[in-house]
């Protein structure tokens, strides 16, 4: 297999929010924080990875997004905070919300959750910034990651939410290129059982077969490159 290559890029110096020496970043999955990581290195920004995603099920599928996060951060010597798997909590938040469409309110709780455990451990471990890589993904509405991430820092007067564009300038597609480059595992639902659900009903509807956890990889050559990590 060729490995692509990234596109050479003069990428603009971040500097962090309120004059800030590190970063707490939440990272969904290695496709999505790639780029966000990349980025971060490129302008010497000090960052540690915050692995909580309580919401992807099934195990196995979790536990195959948490590994490829874990190989690039160590590729990258990036700390790497594998927190709990905290299935029964999601679980009890979305009761009642099991058939809410993607990007709505069992969105918003699952964000919610997220940004809270972030924002906890930057409040407990001296960070005063935190971010995510949630919003680098077209599939998702960063409006909506913004405010979920701005309200679970709003609990500290010490803490900010940083909600840099992560799409600009080309950054969703690094992130497609960087996924090849690496081969990541290519996931093709948001990670929670009712999308798991919902996107096999689509792929019935459409004659298509069901997702096949643990198969997909970025570069492979039936992979369907304008399919981004969800």
């Amino acid at each position: 297999m060729n490995t692509p290559r990234v596109t050479p890029i003069d990428r603009p110096k971040l500097v962090l929010p309120n004059g800030a020496d590190k970063l707490l970043l939440h990272s969904c999955c290695a496709p999505c924080s790639g780029e966000v990581m990349e980025a971060l290195l490129a302008s010497g920004i000090d960052y540690t990875i915050y692995f909580y995603n309580p919401n992807i099920h099934p195990l196995k599928e979790y536990e195959i997004r948490k590994n490829e996060n874990i190989r690039f951060a160590e590729q990258h010597g990036v700390p790497f905070i594998d927190a709990d798997y905290d299935t029964e909590n999601w679980f009890a938040r979305a009761k009642g919300m099991e058939y809410e469409p993607e990007r709505g309110i069992r969105c918003t709780m699952c964000f919610d959750m997220r940004f809270e455990r972030t924002a906890l451990y930057a409040h407990e471990h001296g960070f005063n910034v935190i971010s995510s890589s949630l919003g680098i993904s077209r599939w998702k509405n960063m409006a909506q990651i913004n405010d979920c991430g701005h309200r679970a820092a709003a609990h500290y007067p010490n803490i900010v939410y940083w909600d840099y564009n992560w799409r600009k300038g080309g950054g969703s597609a690094r992130m497609i290129e960087i996924s090849k480059r690496e081969h990541f595992y290519q996931q093709e639902y948001c990670g929670c059982v009712y999308s798991l659900r919902d996107t096999n009903a689509w792929r019935r509807e459409k004659g298509r077969e069901a997702i096949k956890i643990g198969v997909k990889y970025y570069g492979d050559d039936d992979a369907n490159d304008a399919n981004e990590g969800r």
